[in-house]
């Protein structure tokens, strides 16, 4: 005790801010009883950045290191007696704390009584420690500056390691919107990467978005996300103070802050404009702000991007059906007959476990199944009669014909497109044409196309039949599995068969 002393000095040092419930663990770590006491009576008052201190005790360095292994105190600080059950245990500890364990961000401070023990440059020199003081030089006031000091700098560590990890983050985050294969996908990812670089969970947010536009009013904007109880809120049912706040920084282009609010704002060259909005119950941080910014301008941008991505999948759409319909209506059928084989496909693709965005290449590519028909003659292509031998030849050469003009192309629908041209007409038996390919020989673009193909077409009415009845529809497809279709197909059809009806009912001839 009495290598200890402490006097009365006037500490001018005072944070009147109020306090709140987490605290600053310290951890003790000294073989005297004498010390845990006197450290902890000098420092019951202390206060700093609105918190208090917690104090751990742990009374020889194995104590401490089972302290540390058991994980459950984020410790700031420590302070280390440099003597303990052997001369060299608190030396070992240092190490332990830095190397073993990784942390860089605890605070170690050696006292010593016994100065010559452990030479205050070596050890300053050898060991990773913050600070190395003589316990007759810490007074009541000089042990409060010392604390002042060393949690200013763990905060500031923190706060720095914080950033690093929020831009990490957010690095993740961006790559994950550009993966993002729609605009509501694209939404339902946005609020999960907020709370998680933020680390909050006990927040309001709403991400909206506008099309830049002088003749709509401020608060006309898309609501693309909300957290919590509002997920499935419209911009109808967004609280009305959130959408003053919304509004205010899109009149003003620029984001605004406060303790516990921000709203950001971004325009994007692209014309839109993006409002996020996040309210924290707790106070948010200026690291909290410039990370928001940061993530705020990443979400505009991948917007912005996803949207032209949208605007060009559309365009590849309507292309497709433009194509397929040019077709059909050559050969005097309808246009809607490409637009239910699509959506046909689309449906067997799903229902056989191919992924959305597969299903969705599959959707946009079936309506190009019969465009080697532009190469077939009119008289052979509008028959009503039964082709002989000769014309039948020639009317098979639209499926090779059809692979040959889109093969070349480097779009992923088109390639697709030559796929399931060349392959439709492939039957599980391998008596199709044009490469009499058998089973799984055949690609399963192709062999879905096949079955939505004939669905659609013995349904509908052809120049040379009039469209079966649904009976005789499903009748031959159940009497063709494992000859002409894929007989897992064939199960998945009919065991859904309300779903193919309700689509073709959408799109009327």
């Amino acid at each position: 005790m009495s290598d200890f002393l402490f006097s009365e000095e006037p500490v001018t040092a005072s944070i009147d801010a109020p306090l709140k419930d987490d605290k600053w663990h310290v951890l003790i770590i000294d073989d005297e009883q004498d010390i845990h006491q006197v450290t902890k009576l000098v420092l019951s008052d202390f206060r700093f950045s609105d918190k208090r201190l917690e104090f751990h005790h742990a009374y020889s360095a194995k104590e401490a290191i089972e302290f540390f292994e058991s994980g459950q105190f984020s410790i700031a600080v420590a302070l280390v007696d440099v003597v303990m059950e052997t001369n060299h245990a608190e030396l070992e500890l240092i190490k332990y704390i830095r190397e073993s364990l990784g942390n860089a961000e605890i605070r170690l401070i050696l006292r010593t009584g016994q100065p010559g023990e452990a030479p205050e440059e070596a050890v300053i020199r050898d060991y990773d420690i913050n600070d190395y003081k003589n316990k007759t030089e810490l007074t009541s006031v000089k042990l409060k500056t010392l604390l002042y000091s060393a949690l200013r700098s763990y905060r500031d560590i923190l706060t720095i390691n914080k950033a690093k990890k929020g831009l990490e983050r957010i690095i993740e985050a961006s790559s994950s919107f550009l993966q993002c294969n729609s605009i509501n996908e694209f939404a339902s990812t946005i609020l999960g990467h907020v709370t998680d670089i933020m680390g909050i969970s006990d927040t309001e947010i709403y991400c909206v978005a506008a099309v830049n536009n002088d003749a709509n009013p401020p608060q006309d904007f898309t609501l693309l996300a909300a957290s919590g109880e509002n997920r499935v809120a419209t911009c109808n049912h967004i609280p009305e103070p959130v959408v003053k706040s919304i509004v205010s920084a899109r009149a003003k282009h620029s984001s605004s802050c406060d303790e516990k609010t921000y709203v950001g704002y971004f325009h994007t060259q692209g014309g839109l404009e993006t409002m996020l909005y996040v309210n924290k119950e707790s106070h948010l941080q200026e690291t909290d702000y410039h990370l928001l910014e940061f993530f705020a301008n990443n979400i505009a941008m991948a917007y912005d991007n996803l949207r032209l991505r949208e605007s060009i999948k559309e365009s590849q759409k309507e292309l497709s059906y433009i194509l397929g319909e040019a077709v059909e209506k050559r050969s005097k059928e309808t246009g809607s007959h490409v637009k239910r084989v699509a959506h046909y496909s689309q449906l067997l693709a799903q229902l056989c476990g191919l992924n959305a965005y597969r299903s969705e290449i599959i959707k946009l590519a079936s309506p190009l199944h019969d465009v080697g028909k532009i190469s077939i003659p009119d008289r052979i292509l509008n028959k009503a009669d039964k082709l002989d031998p000769e014309e039948w030849a020639v009317m098979q050469t639209h499926a090779e014909m059809g692979y040959q003009i889109l093969k070349n192309s480097q779009n992923e629908i088109l390639r697709c497109g030559a796929i399931i041209a060349r392959e439709h007409h492939e039957k599980w038996d391998g008596s199709g044409y044009p490469q009499g390919l058998a089973g799984k020989d055949i690609n399963i673009v192709g062999r879905i196309t096949a079955l939505a193909d004939v669905f659609d077409a013995l349904g509908s009415d052809r120049c040379y039949k009039p469209a079966w009845p649904m009976e005789k529809v499903i009748e031959l497809i159940k009497a063709e599995k494992g000859k002409h279709f894929d007989p897992n197909l064939v199960e998945l059809f009919v065991a859904n068969l309300d779903k193919f009806i309700a689509i073709r009912d959408s799109y009327p001839d």
